[in-house]
């Protein structure tokens, strides 16, 4: 299933998952910091969203409450809110 996401408070604008069975197939980062996000995404793909949640919930950026990774945290989180099996 494609999910998107749209964060806030982060340089990143819109987030694209491909979630198969609370798998993360793929996803797309448009904006923010290209190199670490196309590491970050490559990291979580073919990972269980309750993992990337546990890891990544509560990142921040410098003085920011949030992160990047912290906005992908919240967007799995949302996505298992409407559509997990859990």
């Amino acid at each position: 299933m494609v999910f998107e996401y749209y964060p806030t408070g982060v340089c990143s604008r819109h987030y694209t998952f491909d979630i198969e069975d609370d798998i993360i197939k793929s996803v797309v980062i448009e904006g923010g910091c290209k190199g670490n996000l196309s590491g970050i995404s490559k990291l979580i793909k073919g990972m269980n969203i309750n993992d990337v949640i546990e890891k990544l919930e509560g990142t921040t950026c410098g003085a920011n409450p949030t992160s990047c990774p912290d906005q992908i945290s919240r967007a799995l989180k949302q996505y298992r809110e409407k559509y997990s099996a859990m």
